[in-house]
Formats: structure tokens, sequence, C-alpha cells
């Protein structure tokens, strides 16, 4: 009988998440990727098929008797050869997003939603849910160290549990399709969206939750929805108190529970903050999401500290709005006397040209007078885009106002010149998104120094 479920470009993050979850269902998958038949991508790969996922040749052969429906992101055309065959077959075609909004509606689902943090959240979330005996799903952007170490992709699992965790992405609008029994509201600031176009979407995306949590420490978020139930440092039922920051740790109390993450910076007792009120409502106590919190490994290129040599530590994050990167470099300066050198690579030309004076800005204000600010090119994926911006731009303006700042046209320049730049104390933070080989990027400055 026809049961398959065949993946066209099923090593992406959402799509491979999503063939993860319907594996551990016992569904029969199937997938194709290009970068597998280019010889890239191969770890992913292996571990979908230790799950049993049959991988084909992106030729049309992998859609075939078996298959029953065919989902597709967004980046397969129309003229794709298993898209061709799957029309000809009268199979049923999924986009990932009507197939992830299925999972979200047909499960008690938490959906983080917010412009930052929601990977993080996700993670810490399904951490104090797993500590609380509750069994949960997740469904999520970034691969969490918890899941990696048991030998997954580590941005996906199915849980014996109702509760299905997922990171509600905003920036591409399929937000506003999820019916979630709970929606939690970290904060809004103009990242791939303006405001205004935010504000609608989250509003859209409120009207559509079974009961709502909403950031009171977050003044637009707050002010966006003030009906909505609330949690902050000192909101709703929650007080933070006795915190003490350091560099890549955190110690502080909720409602008089001693708590210790290993991830530093007050965003991130903030983003533990949402996960223990959202995993509150279904029970966990306070003295679990402690416990679920104090053994967090983190989330794939979120604060990863990758070594230290020479007296030198490096980091590895995927800051890459303003928003992000000013938390980032708070945090980093929460090591007194210790140089910061920061090594932002922006990811489009597009969200660059869209948020060039707030990066600036977030750069100018957010570096001390001894750090470095150091950039290579514009991360470009492909495609039809105007490249009228250049990292030059931006290393231009924070020049202007004062700060040591310098471009790279070619980014393998960029580890030797650190081996020369840094000494010991200094922090080296490698930061952007989307660009893959950011986290082997710097690795290769930690070996350099």
């Amino acid at each position: 009988m026809k049961n398959t479920i065949h993946f066209s470009g099923i090593g992406g993050v959402g799509m491979s998440a999503l063939a993860q979850v319907k594996a551990m269902e016992g569904r029969s998958v199937s997938g194709s990727d290009r970068d597998f038949d280019r010889g890239r991508n191969l770890d992913v790969k292996a571990k979908l098929e230790a799950l049993g996922i049959k991988l084909f040749p992106q030729d049309g052969s992998g859609v075939n008797e078996e298959t029953a429906e065919l989902a597709l992101s967004t980046a397969i055309e129309d003229t794709n050869p298993e898209v061709l065959r799957a029309k000809e077959r009268g199979l049923k075609i999924w986009h990932r997003s009507e197939l992830l909004a299925a999972e979200v509606n047909g499960a008690d689902t938490i959906a983080v939603a917010g412009t930052s943090g929601k990977s993080t959240v996700a993670a810490m979330l399904f951490c104090v849910l797993e500590a609380a005996g509750l069994e949960p799903s997740i469904i999520t952007g970034g691969a969490l160290g918890q899941l990696r170490e048991r030998g997954l992709i580590g941005n996906a699992f199915r849980g014996k549990g109702k509760i299905l965790v997922v990171e509600a992405d905003e920036s591409d609008g399929t937000i506003v399709r999820y019916m979630p029994k709970t929606g939690l509201l970290l904060n809004i600031s103009k990242d791939h969206k303006e405001i205004e176009e935010l504000n609608k979407i989250f509003t859209e995306f409120a009207g559509h939750c079974g009961r709502l949590l909403v950031n009171a420490d977050d003044k637009p978020a707050a002010g966006l929805l003030p009906a909505a139930e609330v949690f902050g440092f000192n909101a709703g039922a929650w007080k933070v108190a006795d915190v003490k920051t350091g560099p890549f740790s955190s110690d502080f109390k909720i409602n008089g529970v001693p708590f210790t993450l290993p991830a530093p910076g007050l965003y991130n007792i903030e983003n533990a903050l949402a996960a223990c009120a959202a995993a509150s409502l279904y029970g966990a106590s306070l003295e679990s999401c402690a416990a679920g919190l104090k053994s967090f490994r983190g989330v794939e290129r979120r604060f990863v500290l990758v070594g230290e040599k020479n007296g030198v530590t490096v980091i590895d994050d995927y800051a890459h709005n303003p928003a992000k990167i000013t938390a980032l470099l708070k945090a980093l300066h929460q090591a007194p006397g210790r140089r910061l050198l920061a090594v932002y690579q922006p990811h489009g030309f597009t969200p660059t040209r869209h948020l060039k004076n707030e990066l600036i800005e977030s750069f100018v204000t957010g570096l001390n007078p001894a750090d470095m600010l150091i950039m290579p090119q514009i991360y470009y994926a492909g495609g039809t885009v105007s490249k009228n911006i250049s990292s030059n731009d931006i290393v231009s303006g924070v020049a202007e106002k004062g700060h040591s700042a310098v471009y790279y046209e070619n980014r393998a320049e960029i580890p030797a010149a650190l081996s020369k730049l840094a000494r010991p104390g200094d922090i080296v933070a490698v930061m952007g998104a989307r660009d893959a080989t950011l986290a082997e990027f710097a690795a290769q400055i930690l070996k350099a120094l």
C-alpha cells in the first residue's frame, strides 16, 4: 500500500525537522536533496538514514509506486523532476509550511514567537518540560545540544507526550497559519520586516492562540497586546532576583527558587523566564525547571564556546540583527577588562540594506573603545539581488564614530590577521546567520591563533 511521504529538499532545516518527526511517528519517509547529490551536508544525510529514511538522488526516482504524498520547500521549482512525477501520478503535494501548520494544529502546541530568542527559548522549554516528565516533542530552527548528544540532527524530536514546542517564524508569514493552544511572544523589533508589518502579523497570530503569554519587559510586545497574560522580571506572577551574570553563565532566582544557567547575559535569563512561564501552564514546577536549565546544552551557533588558545577565547553566535548583536555584545562585556574582537558577517544584501543604520548603531553603542569590529563581505546565498551595499558601508559608519573597524573583501584572510591582532585575554566573537560555513570559520580562527 502507498504510504510513503517523500521530502524534496530534505536536507534543509525546516524539511529535515518535519521528516524526522514523521519517521519518529512511525511513518514511511523518503527524501532527496541536491546537497547530498553534490557530496555536501553528509552528517545530516547519515542521521536521516539512521532513522530509516530512504534517500534518493533528486532525479525523480524517489517518487515511485510507494509514494503517497510529496512535501516541498520553497527552494524546489515547479520544473523539478520530483514535482513533475508527483503531478503525473496525481499525488497530494504539500508545501513545508502547510505540513508544519498541520503538525502544530494537531497537537497541544506551544508556539514560541518574536523577533529574537525563539530558538533558544524553544530549546530551553523542551529541556524544562522533559525535566518535568512531560515527554514533549519539538520542531525548531536551531539544533539542540541535548538532541545532538542522542545522535540526532537536533532540530526535531517526537516525544511520547501530547505537548509540541515549535519555533514560530514570522519572516515568511507562515506563523499566521498556526492555531496553537499556547502562544508565547518574546519581543518585537525591526528585522526582516518593518515594525508596522510585524505588529499586524503578531496581532493575527495572537488571535489564533488558545491563550497567550507576552513579555512585559518588551514594550513593543506588551503595548501591542495589553490584554494578554504577562511574564517579566517583576510582572504577572513572576519575580526575578539575585541576578549574577558572568561571561559564560548566570545565577538568579525566580520566585525564590535558585537557578544556574550555563549561558550568559540578561537576555538569556529573560529567555529562561519565558520558558519557565510557559512550562508552568502545563504544571511544571520551578524546581524541575531549574533542574532542566542547569543541564541545558545550548543551541547550535547560539553562544557556542569554540575554544581557548594562547589566552584568547573564541565564541560562535547566530547574532545577526541589531537586537541580537546588542544583547551579545552586552553579555560579552560581563568579562571586565577583556578586549572584544567582533567578527560580523551580514546575511544577505537586502536585510543589510534594510538594517544598515541600526547595525551601525548597535556596534557604535555596543563596542568599548578598545574593541574592534572586523567584517568580511556580505554572505550571498544566490538568486537575483541588488548588490548596491557592502560590509564596508557598515565598517565606515562605525569608524566615523571613532571605533576601530576593518573590512576584508576576502574572508579567508581574517584568521591570519586575527592571529597577529589577538593578545591574551581577548574574546573573538564570530557573528552571523544563514551561512552554514560560519561554525567552521570560527574553528579556523581558533586554529590560527
